[in-house]
């Protein structure tokens, strides 16, 4: 159900933000200047500028193997001032930074700028250990080495008609390692 099929419109907003599991635990746990926060960091300007269209969501692939991985609803977090929630949160570490967000934005708010900015924010307040954005990097780095071995393996066989099994690629690629 969307906003304008509600009735009372207060409380709609409020249905629709407790269905999408963005309601906070309390009006406490809320710190307004959290968007002042990261709209103060290089990345983090356009923030405000988001109307929540979605086309960022439609458009992530971390989001179209992980339905539960919303930009939107990240971005609408940031700017009702969850800070703790967001940088305590799984999910900045998730995001690609592939940039497809950055450029389908028609608000240009540069998501994955803001990820980075988040990052930044979580490690420099404790959140996480300061070493992990570096093993997150590592991670990056070897699963695009993996990519492109998988890909040089498939365009191997294009002259032949074969069936490609990712699963059987991969354990083939991984053998080689």
């Amino acid at each position: 159900m969307n906003i304008q099929e509600r009735k009372e419109p207060i409380v709609s907003i409020i249905n629709v933000l407790e269905e999408e599991g963005v309601l906070p635990k309390s009006i406490d746990d809320l710190k307004p200047q959290f968007k002042y926060e990261v709209t103060d960091q290089p990345g983090g300007e356009n923030i405000k500028n988001c109307f929540a269209c979605g086309v960022c969501t439609g458009g992530c692939p971390v989001s179209e193997i992980d339905p539960a991985y919303d930009p939107r609803k990240i971005i609408r977090m940031i700017l009702l001032g969850m800070k703790e929630r967001v940088l305590s949160s799984d999910f900045i570490w998730l995001c690609s930074l592939c940039n497809t967000c950055s450029f389908i934005c028609p608000q240009n708010v540069r998501f994955s700028e803001v990820m980075a900015v988040l990052r930044d924010m979580a490690v420099k307040e404790g959140y996480v250990d300061p070493s992990f954005p570096q093993q997150i990097l590592e991670i990056d780095r070897f699963s695009q080495a993996l990519r492109d071995k998988i890909l040089q393996a498939v365009v191997e066989k294009r002259a032949k008609k074969v069936t490609i099994e990712p699963k059987k690629l991969l354990k083939e690629i991984v053998d080689k390692l």
